[in-house]
Protein backbone atom coordinates (compact mmCIF):
# COMPACT_ATOMS: atom_id res chain seq x y z
CA UNK A 1 0.00 0.00 0.00
CA UNK A 2 1.48 3.55 -0.88
CA UNK A 3 1.67 6.07 1.61
CA UNK A 4 2.05 9.02 -1.38
CA UNK A 5 -0.93 9.39 -3.61
CA UNK A 6 -1.24 12.22 -6.38
CA UNK A 7 -4.05 14.38 -5.19
CA UNK A 8 -3.70 13.55 -1.50
CA UNK A 9 -1.91 15.05 2.08
CA UNK A 10 1.79 13.95 2.49
CA UNK A 11 3.17 12.23 5.55
CA UNK A 12 4.99 14.74 7.87
CA UNK A 13 8.31 15.72 7.10
CA UNK A 14 10.38 17.78 9.88
CA UNK A 15 13.87 17.65 9.98
CA UNK A 16 16.62 19.56 11.11
CA UNK A 17 19.25 21.57 8.48
CA UNK A 18 22.12 23.07 8.45
CA UNK A 19 21.81 26.78 8.85
CA UNK A 20 20.92 25.32 11.95
CA UNK A 21 16.98 26.04 11.69
CA UNK A 22 13.97 22.68 12.22
CA UNK A 23 11.87 22.53 8.45
CA UNK A 24 8.62 21.54 8.87
CA UNK A 25 6.49 21.24 5.62
CA UNK A 26 3.68 22.06 7.31
CA UNK A 27 4.70 25.53 7.63
CA UNK A 28 6.10 26.08 3.82
CA UNK A 29 4.03 28.91 2.13
CA UNK A 30 5.20 28.11 -1.32
CA UNK A 31 3.46 30.31 -4.35
CA UNK A 32 3.01 26.96 -6.33
CA UNK A 33 5.20 24.31 -4.73
CA UNK A 34 7.31 23.02 -2.05
CA UNK A 35 10.00 20.49 -3.98
CA UNK A 36 11.39 17.68 -1.90
CA UNK A 37 14.85 16.20 -3.04
CA UNK A 38 15.61 13.15 -0.71
CA UNK A 39 19.37 12.37 -1.86
CA UNK A 40 21.79 9.34 -0.37
CA UNK A 41 23.95 11.25 1.47
CA UNK A 42 27.83 12.68 1.31
CA UNK A 43 28.88 9.12 -0.32
CA UNK A 44 27.16 9.62 -3.11
CA UNK A 45 28.96 10.91 -6.38
CA UNK A 46 26.03 11.16 -8.45
CA UNK A 47 23.99 13.03 -5.21
CA UNK A 48 27.26 15.66 -5.81
CA UNK A 49 26.51 16.45 -9.37
CA UNK A 50 22.74 16.71 -9.07
CA UNK A 51 22.32 18.45 -6.62
CA UNK A 52 25.81 21.14 -7.41
CA UNK A 53 23.49 21.29 -10.75
CA UNK A 54 20.28 22.58 -8.55
CA UNK A 55 22.21 24.58 -6.60
CA UNK A 56 23.21 26.69 -9.59
CA UNK A 57 19.54 26.54 -11.09
CA UNK A 58 18.05 27.43 -7.44
CA UNK A 59 17.16 30.88 -8.42
CA UNK A 60 15.12 29.60 -11.55
CA UNK A 61 13.31 27.54 -9.15
CA UNK A 62 12.13 30.02 -6.53
CA UNK A 63 11.36 32.55 -9.31
CA UNK A 64 8.77 30.47 -10.13
CA UNK A 65 7.41 30.23 -6.95
CA UNK A 66 8.85 26.78 -5.13
CA UNK A 67 10.32 26.37 -2.20
CA UNK A 68 13.13 23.86 -2.19
CA UNK A 69 14.81 21.05 0.26
CA UNK A 70 17.28 18.51 0.09
CA UNK A 71 16.96 15.86 2.56
CA UNK A 72 19.34 12.99 3.78
CA UNK A 73 20.21 10.56 6.55
CA UNK A 74 23.56 11.29 7.00
CA UNK A 75 24.20 13.23 10.43
CA UNK A 76 24.64 16.87 11.02
CA UNK A 77 28.47 16.95 10.77
CA UNK A 78 27.87 14.76 7.59
CA UNK A 79 25.14 17.18 6.18
CA UNK A 80 27.62 20.73 6.74
CA UNK A 81 30.65 18.47 5.23
CA UNK A 82 28.28 18.14 2.22
CA UNK A 83 27.86 21.95 1.97
CA UNK A 84 31.07 22.82 2.01
CA UNK A 85 33.27 19.84 0.08
CA UNK A 86 29.96 20.10 -2.70
CA UNK A 87 30.09 23.43 -2.81
CA UNK A 88 25.84 23.70 -2.45
CA UNK A 89 25.52 26.34 0.21
CA UNK A 90 22.48 28.18 -1.66
CA UNK A 91 20.49 24.88 -0.60
CA UNK A 92 18.59 24.23 2.17
CA UNK A 93 20.33 20.60 3.25
CA UNK A 94 18.16 19.17 5.82
CA UNK A 95 19.60 16.11 7.51
CA UNK A 96 18.57 13.17 9.90
CA UNK A 97 15.72 11.89 8.18
CA UNK A 98 15.00 8.04 9.61
CA UNK A 99 14.33 5.24 8.14
CA UNK A 100 11.15 4.63 9.40
CA UNK A 101 9.87 8.46 8.34
CA UNK A 102 11.84 7.56 4.49
CA UNK A 103 9.08 4.89 4.35
CA UNK A 104 6.78 7.18 5.01
CA UNK A 105 7.40 8.32 2.08
CA UNK A 106 7.34 5.37 0.29
CA UNK A 107 11.41 5.29 -0.41
CA UNK A 108 13.28 2.40 -1.02
CA UNK A 109 15.91 1.33 1.26
CA UNK A 110 19.45 0.20 0.65
CA UNK A 111 22.03 -1.95 2.92
CA UNK A 112 25.62 -0.71 2.35
CA UNK A 113 27.51 -2.94 -0.06
CA UNK A 114 30.80 -0.94 0.45
CA UNK A 115 32.79 0.55 3.03
CA UNK A 116 32.53 3.88 1.41
CA UNK A 117 28.33 3.24 2.08
CA UNK A 118 26.10 4.03 5.38
CA UNK A 119 25.20 0.87 6.79
CA UNK A 120 21.87 1.76 5.54
CA UNK A 121 19.98 4.52 4.18
CA UNK A 122 17.10 5.84 1.36
CA UNK A 123 17.37 6.17 -2.68
CA UNK A 124 16.88 9.08 -4.28
CA UNK A 125 13.08 10.61 -4.98
CA UNK A 126 11.74 14.26 -5.83
CA UNK A 127 8.60 15.24 -4.70
CA UNK A 128 6.58 18.58 -5.79
CA UNK A 129 3.72 19.16 -3.28
CA UNK A 130 1.07 21.75 -3.52
CA UNK A 131 0.53 24.52 -0.32
CA UNK A 132 -2.45 22.60 0.72
CA UNK A 133 0.21 19.58 1.72
CA UNK A 134 -1.14 17.15 -1.29
CA UNK A 135 1.44 15.48 -3.39
CA UNK A 136 1.13 17.27 -7.15
CA UNK A 137 3.89 14.31 -8.61
CA UNK A 138 6.89 12.17 -6.92
CA UNK A 139 9.97 10.59 -8.72
CA UNK A 140 10.98 7.78 -6.38
CA UNK A 141 14.07 5.95 -7.57
CA UNK A 142 15.62 2.38 -6.23
CA UNK A 143 19.00 3.42 -7.70
CA UNK A 144 21.60 6.49 -7.56
CA UNK A 145 20.49 6.60 -11.20
CA UNK A 146 17.62 7.79 -13.88
CA UNK A 147 16.56 10.77 -12.19
CA UNK A 148 14.94 14.22 -13.05
CA UNK A 149 16.43 16.99 -14.74
CA UNK A 150 16.32 19.81 -13.75
CA UNK A 151 16.55 22.02 -17.13
CA UNK A 152 12.99 19.29 -17.82
CA UNK A 153 11.74 20.15 -15.04
CA UNK A 154 11.46 24.10 -15.19
CA UNK A 155 10.16 23.56 -18.35
CA UNK A 156 7.23 21.34 -17.28
CA UNK A 157 6.61 23.47 -13.95
CA UNK A 158 6.25 26.45 -16.84
CA UNK A 159 3.70 24.59 -18.78
CA UNK A 160 1.95 23.02 -15.13
CA UNK A 161 2.12 26.78 -13.85
CA UNK A 162 0.76 28.29 -16.63
CA UNK A 163 -2.04 25.57 -17.85
CA UNK A 164 -2.98 24.85 -14.12
CA UNK A 165 -2.26 20.85 -15.21
CA UNK A 166 -3.40 18.83 -12.48
CA UNK A 167 -2.06 16.19 -10.60
CA UNK A 168 -2.25 12.74 -12.01
CA UNK A 169 -2.03 9.18 -11.02
CA UNK A 170 -4.51 8.96 -8.09
CA UNK A 171 -7.21 6.88 -9.55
Amino acid sequence: MKNVIPRQEVPELVVDTVNGMIWNLRDQLPQNFTMVVFYRGLHCPVCKSYLEELNSKIEQYRDRGINVICISANSGALAEKTVIEWNIEKLTIGYDLSIENAREWDLYISKSVSEKEPDIFFEPALFLIRPDNSLYAASIQSMPFARPKFDDLLKSLDFIIKEEYPARGEA
